[in-house]
């Protein structure tokens, strides 16, 4: 079971990113007890989390102030992470242990492939969908031999669309069946590059797969700025109905 403590940081934090505690907003440890039902001692390591994150800056005296993430840094992140996993598959490629990895991700592209073969695009596809994306990108860092990039994919995957295997989906697509030609090209498209990386690391490519990783990464990139010039106001409160972390379309 989730601690208290993670339990109620994760709280704390989609209310931030939900803008119910707005940029600016002072935070007491009086207040989030009375607010959460719960006492100081769970509220102070909640907040020590949400500091690491970013999310509140300590003030003068006891409490904190509210840093909400933008959409900028949500784009910045977004770059940050497909560095990594570019390197992550770089690594991969030049490792020794790869064979041992590979088959979870060949089947994961399998399963992708089988969910677009009939065409159409709904909620319980997104799921599986999303659960085999998961799949192939935590492969391979958890293939690459190097803690460290997982590390840090972890300090930023409390943001809106930078969840391990984070897929962006506009819901939009299943307005019309032109949108949804549109929408399944797009995860064909991704799942394509998915076998490319595939084919790269398996042979030792290590150069092709971390560009072609970085090539994957950058569509995330691509659909936020899409976004942006569909809605000036574009926020990261808008992002979040954008992103399926636990459930989810293309990344």
């Amino acid at each position: 079971m989730e601690s208290i403590d993670a339990e109620l940081a994760a709280r704390i934090r989609n209310d931030i990113i939900l803008g119910i505690y707005p940029e600016g907003e002072r935070l007491s440890e009086t207040r989030l007890c009375e607010t959460h039902k719960v006492s100081r001692t769970p509220v102070r390591l909640a907040l020590r989390v949400l500091e690491s994150e970013g999310l509140i800056k300590r003030g003068e005296g006891r409490g904190y102030t509210v840093q909400s993430p933008t959409v900028a840094d949500i784009l910045q992140a977004v770059q940050v992470r497909g560095h990594l996993e570019s390197l992550a598959a770089r690594l991969m490629a030049q490792s020794a242990d790869k064979t041992d990895y590979l088959p979870k991700m060949a089947d994961a592209i399998v399963t992708i492939e089988n969910l677009l073969e009939p065409g159409h695009i709904d909620e319980p596809m997104i799921l599986k969908m999303q659960a085999a994306n998961k799949t192939f990108h935590s492969t391979i860092l958890e293939a690459c031999g190097n803690d460290y990039v997982s590390l840090a994919c972890k300090q930023i995957r409390h943001l809106p669309m930078l969840a391990l295997g984070a897929m962006v989906f506009d819901r939009s697509v299943l307005e019309t069946p032109e949108r949804i030609e549109t929408g399944l090209f797009r995860l064909r498209i991704g799942n394509a590059q998915h076998q490319v990386i595939y084919d790269a690391i398996e042979s030792g490519d290590a150069v092709r797969a971390e560009s072609m990783m970085r090539e994957h990464a950058n569509i995330m990139i691509e659909y936020i700025q899409t976004f942006e010039k569909r809605d000036a106001t574009l926020s990261v409160n808008d992002l979040v109905a954008y992103t399926a972390s636990d459930a989810g379309s293309s990344k």
